[in-house]
């Protein structure tokens, strides 16, 4: 991991690249975790009501979703991988990514759960200290498929500036919150977290083919 901030062009031109010469054999699968300087992405399904203050660059993209913020102290997962050898079935593989992020975040005592018609992982707040019933997202997913190669990929909140989320919709829900494993009192640095997310790996995807 690059200790600098990645440029999202910049990211977005290594993966279309990566994802080609993984379709050509050229190169193996790839998990790269870095970090964004602040901005805010906009998905297939954007809506452009649901960005309230450009205060960042806004980036659109060719992932799924809608309005999301991406910047320091997030961890930014692109998982770029051959669904054609191991499982060609997209939803399944969204599933496994949820799955993944659930398992890295058990580590540090944070439950992290689905939520039917919600993509991404939400935690119930009242476990937290919070109010008792609210709830609140503390990672999100938007993947793009290409040719049974996938990229894009997670992103995990470890501690960034919530207050950037005051821009936008996050991914079109606003009757909930976001929050970091920060807020919920979850004191680690990037590292761990890290750490924790290459553990998990295996348990979910298994090894690289």
């Amino acid at each position: 991991m690059a200790e600098d901030f990645v440029p999202y062009d910049q990211a977005v031109a290594q993966m279309e690249a990566r994802v080609a010469a993984i379709h050509e054999g050229d190169l193996g699968e790839l998990v790269w975790l870095i970090e964004h300087p602040p901005l805010y992405t906009a998905g297939t399904s954007a809506k452009a009501s649901d960005l309230l203050d450009p205060r960042f660059p806004v980036y659109e993209t060719g992932r799924g979703g809608q309005l999301t913020y991406h910047g320091p102290g997030q961890r930014v997962a692109y998982v770029m991988l051959n669904l054609k050898r191991r499982n060609p079935d997209i939803r399944a593989y969204v599933a496994d990514l949820e799955s993944w992020i659930m398992r890295s975040l058990a580590t540090f005592g944070v439950a992290a759960d689905r939520r039917s018609g919600r993509v991404g992982l939400w935690v119930d707040m009242g476990r937290h200290g919070g109010v008792k019933g609210t709830e609140a997202k503390i990672a999100a997913i938007g993947v793009r498929v290409r040719r049974w190669i996938t990229y894009h990929g997670v992103a995990i909140n470890l501690a960034p500036d919530l207050s950037h989320y005051s821009g936008i919709v996050p991914c079109g829900i606003r009757e909930h919150g976001v929050t970091s494993l920060k807020a919920l009192g979850v004191d680690i640095e990037m590292a761990d977290l890290d750490a924790a997310l290459v553990s998990a790996w295996p348990e979910v995807f298994g090894t690289s083919t």
